[in-house]
């Protein structure tokens, strides 16, 4: 497939331009994509990491308002942070269904599956922990991936690329026989 993938990003560069060809990536399913830049993808998960810290201070600010009053053991308070810091995520991905959040809307990407560029589904509650909570273990996994230790599940694609690539012509790539 990089044989075909390479005539394709010469076809691209040619109607899109050399930074759309630069990015261009084909799913195992064949449909081409544009992947997003990594500096995009830097700031959709800083945007969602900050949507995360905030939803969870703002979390432990009622929990902390609410149980002022009672006799609350430090234990169950840092518990709950804990719980919080753990369920904020999770409950921020139940809105990621369809791979957009505040910092992919901002950014202007999806997160996708690499096997047919479709949604990410219910699976996304887990990406958004995994995004924001297991963020520093990313470094470790992408060392490993890089290794051949692993592989990616899922990519980021820039949304708008992606759509005037398929405009252009660009679907798929074409199968040689």
């Amino acid at each position: 497939m990089t044989g075909r993938l390479d005539v394709a990003k010469e076809q691209v560069e040619r109607v899109l331009g050399p930074k759309v060809a630069k990015r261009l990536g084909a799913f195992d399913d064949g449909t081409l994509y544009v992947s997003a830049s990594e500096w995009a993808e830097l700031a959709a998960w800083f945007v969602d990491f900050a949507v995360y810290l905030l939803s969870a201070a703002i979390g432990f600010v009622v929990f902390a308002v609410v149980t002022r009053d009672s006799a609350v053991p430090d234990e169950a308070a840092l518990l709950t942070l804990l719980g919080l810091l753990i369920t904020v995520p999770v409950l921020y991905g139940l809105f990621f269904g369809n791979g957009r959040l505040l910092g992919a809307v901002l950014t202007g990407t999806r997160l996708v599956r690499i096997k047919d560029g479709g949604r990410v589904g219910a699976a996304a509650c887990w990406a958004m922990l995994v995004r924001t909570v297991l963020a520093p273990l990313m470094l470790v996994a992408m060392v490993m991936t890089g290794l051949g230790a692993g592989s990616v599940r899922r990519i980021s694609i820039d949304d708008e690329a992606t759509r005037r690539l398929h405009a252009a012509g660009f679907p798929r790539l074409v199968r040689s026989n």
